[in-house]
């Protein structure tokens, strides 16, 4: 299991001996141990930014370990707490665990107890605490850009943007499916003189070729069979704002030839007028690959090439700026639990070796269709068998996060069922479960409730 070397962990016991015994078992597993002999010291010193564990005695003078339990998770609800009890203090513990203490240890109990626990609570507290980080630096980054990334290649095309937007020119973007072209065709109208006007998007390769030069510009009415009534085409609708024309490749070269004469003369005239429309244009064109490339301008005119490439803006694929992955992808678990109104989960470690091994063909896009997976907890069963198994020397360290959840709930109902003597009835109280659930954990774990039964 992954080791914490400086990860704190905060120990609260009145009784002097034993926090120095236990502290330094903590120091041999590798946790730094902070010492407190009552509670009052550790509320002063312990709030939700507190990257560690706390492990408390029940039975302390003043405040108890229960009122310190809940006085912290009024603070941070995802702090791990550990309760030290007695014989007699059982029924206390189990009444934190069920209002969300993470673990109990009944005195006396061995040393490698208390570091598995610790250790447990130690991988979650750091999975918590690396979440809230990446919410905050998405955050912070979304309210400067919708261009979410810290990549070179990002910040480039940032400022790139800034000075573009004001220019006024036509600029063609280049980018794989999924990069976001049409957010930067979006940015590109926000930032300049005519974020007032109309953003005017228009997929060519959408729409057959007669339909697609009715949308782009219009016509008036019995200009052709079917045309009961005029139609203001795309290209005349965005004049005063931004034409975006996705995937231009695609676009029919019937239309790209009249498309070329309304750049040039920036007018319009439609089908079935005689009279010419002035047009206050500017266009954004984007393609999936290089249009300046022969091999891909096959069907693509080379002079509207020209005439549209006065600025090209290259948007990087997500292989080459695999450094933004995990802030690309809190934002969007962020969005999607807010949109589907979920607790945003703990990642697995599962999910954080896709985030960081992944490919991504599919770009910001997939990312985003990826998080709303994990907001709906659908995630676990697409990485099912997609990951590479770990080597056999590391098998038990690379355990996942549900694996150990799991381990850990069998353990905790053995420990019921010895608690209780096998009694279904009283563990059933103490794990705060149905009966249904109860046997069917049973049969899961391959538990035998009758070995725990008095005189088994």
């Amino acid at each position: 299991m992954t080791e914490h070397p400086t990860l704190p962990v905060a120990f609260v016991d009145d009784d002097a001996v034993l926090r120095e015994a236990n502290a330094q078992t903590l120091r041999l597993a590798g946790f730094e141990p902070f010492l407190f002999e009552s509670a009052v010291e550790a509320l002063k010193a312990i709030d939700e930014r507190f990257p560690g564990v706390v492990v408390t005695d029940l039975r302390m003078p003043r405040v108890d370990g229960m009122e310190l339990f809940r006085t912290l998770r009024g603070r941070d609800p995802d702090l791990p707490v550990i309760m030290i009890t007695g014989h007699g203090d059982i029924a206390t513990a189990v009444e934190a665990m069920r209002e969300g203490a993470y673990d109990f240890l009944a005195k006396p109990f061995p040393s490698d107890r208390l570091i598995q626990s610790v250790r447990r609570a130690a991988e979650m507290r750091a999975l918590v605490m690396e979440n809230r980080r990446l919410r905050e630096a998405a955050e912070g980054l979304e309210q400067a850009s919708p261009l979410l990334g810290d990549a070179p290649a990002m910040q480039r095309l940032r400022e790139t943007l800034k000075a573009v937007a004001a220019a006024d020119v036509d600029v063609m973007i280049v980018g794989e499916t999924g990069t976001g072209k049409e957010v930067v065709a979006d940015q590109l109208h926000q930032l300049g003189r005519r974020r007032g006007g109309r953003f005017v998007a228009l997929n060519c390769g959408a729409l057959p070729e007669t339909v697609l030069e009715s949308e782009l510009f219009g016509h008036e009415s019995g200009a052709f069979t079917g045309a009961l009534k005029k139609r203001v085409g795309l290209i005349e609708h965005s004049s005063g704002g931004t034409l975006f024309l996705d995937e231009i490749e695609s676009m029919p070269l019937s239309a790209q030839a009249r498309l070329l004469r309304v750049l040039e003369q920036r007018e319009i005239t439609p089908l079935g007028s005689n009279t010419a429309r002035q047009l206050d244009l500017r266009v954004v064109a984007a393609a999936k690959s290089d249009l300046g490339a022969p091999a891909h301008r096959a069907r693509f005119r080379e002079d509207l090439f020209h005439r549209l490439n006065v600025v090209t803006l290259r948007i990087p694929p997500m292989r080459e700026r695999r450094e933004d992955v995990p802030l690309l992808f809190a934002v969007y678990l962020d969005r999607a639990c807010r949109r589907f109104q979920r607790e945003t989960p703990l990642l697995s470690e599962a999910m954080r070796r896709h985030l960081a091994q992944h490919d991504w063909p599919g770009n910001v896009r997939e990312i985003v269709h990826f998080a709303e997976r994990v907001a709906l907890g659908l995630a676990e069963l697409d990485l099912a068998g997609t990951n590479s198994p770990a080597p056999a020397s590391t098998a038990g360290a690379a355990a996942t996060l549900p694996e150990r959840l799991e381990r850990y709930e069998a353990e905790l109902i053995r420990d019921a069922l010895s608690l209780h003597q096998g009694d279904v009835r009283a563990t059933l109280e103490s794990l705060g479960i149905p009966r249904k659930t109860f046997y069917d954990k049973l049969q899961k774990y391959g538990i035998n409730r009758a070995s725990f039964e008095a005189g088994a």
